[in-house]
C-alpha cells in the first residue's frame, strides 16, 4: 500500500512517499516562513496550505506511484480563526511559540490546578485553548481552531481533529478522551463549536489534492508521530526530538500520569482499538536557536556546527537559549536568554557551545523530572531530527544525561510515524508501530560528578534569569 505522509512543521513541510514495503521512494520539503515580532509569532495559513499540497503532489510525482492513503502530522498548538463557510483565514496562524494568550492565562490561574487535573496540562499561553480564546476576544469571527483542522477541512471538507491534538489544547478529558464541558466553559470555548475528535487511524475523510479520492487516515502531533517511528509505545521509553524545539516525550503506556515535576501529560496514540499516554516536556529553542547564531553571525553555517564546537575551549560560559520564553518545568513564557561568564577572551566558538549546551541541559533536566514521576530511572534516550546529525551535539547530550543516547537512522521520525497510523486507518485491525535500531549509540563521556556540576550551574542561570524577567 503506497502511502503519502506530510509532516507540517515550524519551518517547513515534509512529505515522503512509502511503497508497499515501507521504504521511502521519494521525499520533498518546503520551507515556510515565521514572522516573530516582540511575543507575537505568526504564520500564514495560505503558505502552509500551499507547502501541504505542493510537496505532496512533488512527491507522489517522483515516486511514479498512486497513492492509497495519507498521514498528516501537525504542529500541536497552533492555531488560527478561519470561516466555516468559505474556508478562509481570518488573520494569521498564532504559531505555538506566540505569548499573547499570557493574560488568558492570568485571568484563570485560580482554576489551573483543576484544569492541570482534568488535562493533564498545567496553564499556559503555549498549549491551544488559551490562543483560541485570545483569538476571540480579539473579534475573531467564525471558526478558532487548531492549524490542522484548518488544513484537513480544506483537504477533505471535514471539521475535525486528532486526540493527541486535542490533549495540547487545555479543553481535553485526559482521562476520557473527550472534550472537557467544564474546561471548555472556563475559557469561553462552546462545545459545539468544537471540531469532531477524531482517532490516530481512522479515514476522516477524503482528498484529490494528491490523486482521486484518497482517503486520510492518519493523524498526529508532531511530537507524538515521532514517538511511534521510534517504537517508545511501552512504559518507561523515552524520545526527544531536535526541530525548531527539542521536545522529550516518555511513554507511561495505557495509564494517564499527572506530573508533579512540572511536565505535561498527553495523549500519545489512539489506533486499532488501543492508546497509549506520555508525559512530555521541551525547550521552545533548540534549531531556532541554531538560526539565531547564525543570523547574527556567530555562525557561518550551521552545517558548520560540529566544526565550531571542537574549536570551543571550556571557559565555563553558560547559556540560557530562553530566546522564546522557558517552558517545562519552569512554565515561565517570560524569561529572556542570558550568557553569563564572557570576557574579552571568549570566543564566538565559546558562545556556540554554551548556547548548545544550554539546549542540551534542558533535556537533561527534563529525563531527570520524567523519571522522577515515573519512579524509574530512564535506560537510553531514543533522538531524531535534525541537529542529530552533530556528533558534537550528541556527546554532550549524553554527558549531560548520563546514558546512552540512541541515534533514529532516518530524518523523517514524524512522517514515518505518521505513515504507518494512516497504514492502520485504512486496514483496519491492531496498531503495530514500526521497529527501531538504532543507527549509533553515544555513551557518556564524563563523569557523573562533572555533569552535575555543569547542571547545577545550569540551573543557577536559569534561577537568575527568571528573577530578572519578574
Amino acid at each position: 500500500m503506497p502511502v503519502l505522509a506530510i509532516d507540517q512543521g515550524t519551518s517547513s513541510t515534509k512529505a515522503i512517499v512509502l511503497d508497499d514495503d515501507g521504504i521511502v521512494v521519494a521525499k520533498v520539503t518546503k520551507s515556510v516562513t515565521t514572522r516573530t515580532v516582540a511575543d507575537q509569532v505568526t504564520q500564514d495559513p495560505a503558505e502552509l496550505l500551499a507547502s501541504v499540497i505542493g510537496a505532496g503532489r512533488e512527491a507522489v510525482a517522483h515516486s511514479g506511484r498512486s497513492i492509497d492513503a495519507v498521514g498528516l502530522a501537525n504542529q500541536g498548538e497552533t492555531v488560527m480563526a478561519w470561516d466555516r463557510v468559505s474556508g478562509a483565514p481570518d488573520g494569521p496562524a498564532i504559531s505555538w511559540q506566540d505569548g499573547r494568550a499570557a493574560a488568558v492565562c492570568g485571568r484563570l490561574q485560580d482554576h489551573a490546578e483543576r484544569l492541570h487535573a482534568l488535562t493533564g496540562l498545567p496553564l499556559d499561553p503555549y498549549f491551544s485553548a488559551p490562543k483560541l480564546t485570545w483569538l476571540q476576544e480579539q473579534g475573531a469571527k467564525g471558526a478558532v481552531t487548531t492549524s490542522d483542522t484548518w488544513l484537513l477541512h480544506q483537504l477533505t471538507g471535514e471539521f475535525v481533529t486528532d486526540v493527541t491534538t486535542a490533549s495540547r489544547s487545555l479543553v481535553l478529558d485526559l482521562d476520557a478522551r473527550q472534550w472537557s464541558s467544564e474546561a471548555l466553559e472556563l475559557f469561553g470555548l462552546p462545545l459545539e463549536a468544537m471540531p469532531r475528535l477524531t482517532t490516530c487511524a481512522e479515514v476522516v475523510g477524503y482528498t484529490n489534492a494528491f490523486g482521486p479520492d484518497i482517503p486520510i487516515s492518519g493523524l498526529a502531533v508532531d511530537q507524538q508521530a515521532a514517538l511511534i517511528a521510534q517504537g517508545c509505545l511501552e512504559s518507561g521509553l523515552a524520545k526527544c526530538t531536535y526541530g525548531t524545539g527539542a521536545f522529550l516525550l516518555l511513554s507511561t503506556g495505557s495509564t494517564s500520569l499527572r506530573s508533579t515535576s512540572g511536565l505535561s501529560s498527553s495523549v500519545a496514540f489512539e489506533a486499532g482499538g488501543s492508546h497509549g499516554y506520555c508525559l512530555d516536556g521541551q525547550s521552545y529553542t533548540a534549531g531556532a536557536a541554531i538560526s539565531w547564531l547564525a543570523r547574527i553571525g556567530l555562525l557561518r553555517d550551521p552545517a558548520a556546527l560540529d566544526a565550531a564546537l571542537d574549536g570551543a575551549l571550556d571557559r565555563e560560559l553558560v547559556a540560557v537559549p530562553a530566546l522564546a520564553g522557558l517552558g517545562s518545568p519552569w512554565w515561565s513564557p517570560s524569561a529572556r536568554g542570558t550568557i553569563e561568564g564572557l570576557g574579552l577572551e571568549s570566543t564566538a566558538e565559546d558562545i556556540i557551545r554554551a548556547v548548545i549546551e544550554g539546549v542540551c541541559a534542558q533535556i537533561a533536566i527534563l529525563c531527570r523530572a520524567a523519571t522522577k514521576d515515573m519512579g524509574s530511572p530512564l535506560q537510553a534516550l531514543r533522538v531524531d531530527g535534525g541537529l542529530t546529525r552533530s556528533s558534537s551535539l550528541l556527546q554532550i547530550q549524553a554527558d549531560l544525561l548520563q546514558i546512552p543516547v540512541e541515534v533514529y537512522p532516518s530524518p523523517d521520525a514524524t512522517a514515518l510515524g505518521v505513515a504507518a497510523l494512516a497504514r492502520c486507518g485504512r486496514d483496519g485491525g491492531p496498531f503495530e508501530p514500526p521497529a527501531f535500531e538504532p543507527v549509533a549509540v553515544v555513551e557518556p563521556s564524563m563523569t557523573a560528578d562533572e555533569a552535575g556540576h555543569r547542571l547545577a550551574r545550569f540551573e543557577a542561570a536559569v534561577a537568575r534569569s527568571l528573577e530578572a524577567s519578574k
